[in-house]
């Protein structure tokens, strides 16, 4: 009763994997995931074109945190998985950072309530391009013998198990990698969308049932909505995070000349 009553409400009951496809607004080609992308480049071209409109050498509030976010990325990112030669990277890095942190706080943003990176395509995408991007810089800098007997043969070891350890360094370097590197970043945000609608939908099913006691319940699954709002808003940055710094571990890999 108490989930027909949510359904007559407009609410999706019972929730399912269609909440992950929003319906086309002109075609197959703009959805609501669409949207969304272009609005975080545009928020991200705004904000960075503003910051630096007129750079002092005592920086302004958005200048500050600009320059805050380029430097925790440049540090702690691209010189702290690559060397000096991650100063060269950094750009990218941030701007990897900032697109993949903004879309994924789309999750908790009223009126959005979805990360497109919830949806499987754009982490593939994602993916895809720091895949292409550390084959390309380890096949121009080491040449494409040179690229692939560093990445499948391991230096030192009998000539007998290399039968086993090239294809596990084969399935490690070309395939686990992007493969990890996607679904790790999908997987989190599909979950955090997932539990998010389960405590929020699950409150106004027992908001909705007859017995006094399961709607007095219904208090705590409205607060566990709350509190993992809050949750989701770490797990989105910490995701952003970590896939740039695996995307900076990737590329110096191939910078690296030993195995």
């Amino acid at each position: 009763m108490s989930g027909q009553l949510v359904a007559a409400e407009g609410l999706p009951w019972p929730p399912s994997v269609g909440d992950f496809y929003p319906p086309d607004l002109a075609g197959p080609w703009v959805t609501k995931f669409t949207l969304m992308v272009w609005l975080a480049v545009g928020i991200l071209i705004i904000f960075f074109m503003a910051s630096y409109r007129n750079p002092k050498l005592v920086p302004s509030k958005g200048q500050w945190y600009a320059e805050s976010i380029y430097g925790l990325v440049r540090d702690n990112i691209a010189r702290e998985q690559m060397g000096k030669d991650g100063i060269r990277f950094a750009p990218y890095f941030t701007v990897l950072f900032c697109f993949i942190a903004v879309t994924n706080l789309f999750g908790v943003t009223p009126g959005l309530q979805i990360s497109p990176n919830s949806h499987i395509a754009f982490p593939i995408v994602l993916a895809a391009i720091t895949y292409v991007m550390y084959l390309y810089i380890g096949v121009r800098k080491q040449g494409l013998g040179r690229y692939l007997k560093q990445s499948l043969i391991i230096p030192g070891v009998p000539w007998p198990m290399h039968f086993l350890l090239i294809p596990i360094e084969f399935l490690q370097n070309f395939i686990n990698r992007p493969v990890t590197l996607a679904v790790r970043l999908f997987a989190n945000m599909f979950a955090g969308h997932l539990i998010l609608l389960v405590f929020t939908v699950g409150g106004f099913v027992m908001l909705a049932s007859d017995n006094i006691f399961i709607q007095a319940t219904s208090i705590f699954s409205f607060l566990m909505a709350i509190l993992m709002a809050f949750f989701e808003v770490l797990v989105a940055l910490l995701q952003a995070y970590v896939f740039v710094t695996l995307t900076a571990n990737y590329i110096g890999t191939s910078l690296a000349d030993g195995h």
